[in-house]
């Protein structure tokens, strides 16, 4: 009996152990998997994505993160919506538009998609030649204004913007790109240059190499026109002074702004863990190599341009960094 006591207390010492050396193959297959939709190959929005994507994937024990090329801000804020993505990057002018179903021709509401955290920015730029007399930007009543190609967020930017000041109508809008516009610009052909994009801009450099320019402060008449007002998504911010040659002081301007966003499907946990890791110190140097524009991404700016509710985890986050949620930020119940 003694022996028979002996040996069942042997194999139950065997299954023990054999149970526990397969627990962290158990725990391996439990991970959570996740998908991050991004934008074209080769575009700000993809390495973002993917960027981030390697990092939680590496950092954080229990998820694992596959990324997704998109067409970019609208088309994720869609899948994100319907839960075929996790994560996604968006314009908060997109964002705002969709979840308040205001996108031009899309009437529905995208109210699964709750934004994160605040990436980097694209302002406006207004450009002109210095000697062109054009100081203010009431004075492109009647000017052939080059405001992106037809379709582009810089178009759909400057419609906004200057039907806002009561000029769309008194001005000769020309749908063309960059280069393009800014070619045209310097062989007296167009008036002005309206890029929407990061600084510093590689058309903007080149107008300024090869003529001397002028960039104009939007962000005032913005004001002054309610523009601010009826778009809140886009926020304040300065161009420093000689960040384009020859333009020697700061310029005033407004932009929108490319935010972190997920669904609400997504657990509080999960937004609360990614966000901690990818703000910390070593995450902000990790991004910072992955792109430059990354250079705006810190905690105090952790929640600017967002105009639309946050995730649960990324409030209670936010919150404990010591950040304002404002009304229009904090989380649906």
């Amino acid at each position: 009996m003694k022996a028979l006591l002996k040996s069942l207390s042997l194999l139950s010492c065997f299954f023990m152990t054999a149970a526990l050396a397969l627990a962290p193959v158990s725990g391996h297959a439990a991970k959570t998997r996740l998908a991050f939709s991004g934008g074209p190959e080769g575009g700000t929005f993809q390495y973002f994505s993917n960027g981030i994507s390697t990092r939680l994937s590496k950092n954080l024990p229990n998820i694992e993160i596959s990324n997704m090329a998109s067409a970019g801000s609208v088309e994720n804020m869609r899948r994100i919506n319907s839960g075929e993505a996790d994560f996604g990057i968006t314009y908060a002018g997109d964002l705002y538009l969709g979840r308040n179903g205001l996108l031009p021709k899309d009437t529905k509401k995208y109210e699964n998609a709750l934004a994160m955290s605040y990436l980097y920015g694209a302002p406006g730029h207004l450009v002109v030649l210095a000697n062109s007399g054009i100081t203010k930007v009431e004075d492109l009543a009647g000017k052939k204004v080059g405001v992106g190609g037809a379709g582009s967020g810089a178009a759909a930017s400057a419609q906004r913007f200057f039907a806002a000041v009561g000029l769309w109508d008194k001005m000769q809008p020309q749908f063309i790109g960059y280069t393009e516009a800014v070619s045209a610009m310097g062989d007296n052909l167009l008036d002005a240059v309206w890029v929407f994009a990061g600084f510093p801009q590689s058309s903007v450099i080149q107008a300024a190499a090869s003529n001397k320019i002028r960039i104009l402060d939007t962000y005032e008449a913005g004001v002054k026109s309610g523009f601010t007002k009826e778009y809140p998504f886009y926020t304040k911010v300065v161009i420093p002074a000689n960040t384009y040659t020859g333009v020697d002081y700061p310029v005033t301007t407004f932009q929108d702004s490319a935010l972190w966003i997920t669904g609400k499907h997504v657990k509080t946990d999960i937004i609360y863990d990614s966000i901690k890791n990818v703000f910390s110190p070593d995450g902000l140097e990790y991004l910072l190599k992955v792109s430059k524009a990354a250079r705006e991404m810190s905690v105090e700016n952790g929640i600017q341009g967002i105009a639309t509710p946050l995730h649960p985890g990324a409030e209670k986050l936010w919150q404990e960094k010591g950040l304002s949620i404002a009304d229009e930020q904090k989380a649906p119940k």
